[in-house]
């Protein structure tokens, strides 16, 4: 018996240890418990960080003020079984969106903060050479339900999404995700790598490659699945 505790205060003290070098020396964006920055690249914990804030609307925008991203909020609002609560319109701090000030809930508003700042900027530098100056897209809320779903609500009838269709480029060149997703050169691999990254990022990441409806966007959202989980992503 006395050599069993012996052993396991030995396997106690290793995993002590571990976890003392894991916290002193792994990348802060992968371990879940350091808090979320947004001057941090995306880490394996990025999505859960941001699923977890839930409804804590307050720590949420205290993130986005800490991160120079301005985020102005909207009353809460019912429309049948859709609902939009703790949301807002996103101002300055990264690429501006056209249409310009849609609404949606601060969660997905940080998602797109930290996935515009790392994920769309660095792969226009690396894949385009110029930064993006602005990002095109279809809508975040609409009350209605999953096309080819009538039975479940979409994240759209929550402004928990957004359908981004392209993007600006400095240089004023514009990448569309219906005309070159699929290609083989530099505008092909950016919105490849950008629709991977989202996958890192919100709760579902769908694009061209999901079905035909998803042919000219890609849909990103901050589904809530629980302890921080994340959806589908194709």
């Amino acid at each position: 018996m006395r050599r069993i505790l012996v052993i396991l205060l030995g396997v106690c003290l290793g995993l002590a240890a571990a976890a003392l070098a894991l916290d002193r020396f792994a990348p802060p964006q992968d371990l879940p418990w350091k808090p979320l920055d947004l001057d941090q690249p995306i880490g394996l914990s990025t999505h859960f960080k941001i699923a977890r804030l839930g409804r804590d609307t307050a720590r949420c925008e205290a993130l986005l003020a800490a991160g120079g991203v301005d985020f102005v909020p909207v009353p809460d609002r019912r429309e049948g079984q859709c609902r939009v609560t703790g949301a807002g319109r996103l101002g300055e701090g990264l690429a501006p969106l056209s249409p310009a000030g849609p609404v949606m809930t601060c969660r997905e508003a940080l998602a797109l903060a930290v996935w515009e700042r790392h994920a769309v900027q660095v792969a226009a530098r690396r894949d385009l050479g110029v930064g993006v100056v602005g990002l095109e897209h279809f809508g975040t809320y609409a009350c209605r339900s999953i096309r080819g779903d009538a039975a479940h609500l979409s994240q759209h009838g929550l402004a928990n999404a957004i359908d981004i269709s392209g993007f600006i480029l400095a240089d004023h060149r514009e990448i569309s995700v219906l005309r070159d997703y699929r290609r083989a050169d530099g505008a092909g691999r950016f919105l490849r790598r950008v629709h991977r990254d989202g996958c890192r990022v919100f709760g579902h990441s769908l694009g061209p490659d999901f079905n035909a409806a998803h042919k000219d966007h890609l849909h990103l959202d901050m589904a809530d699945f629980g302890w921080g989980l994340a959806g589908f992503c194709r």
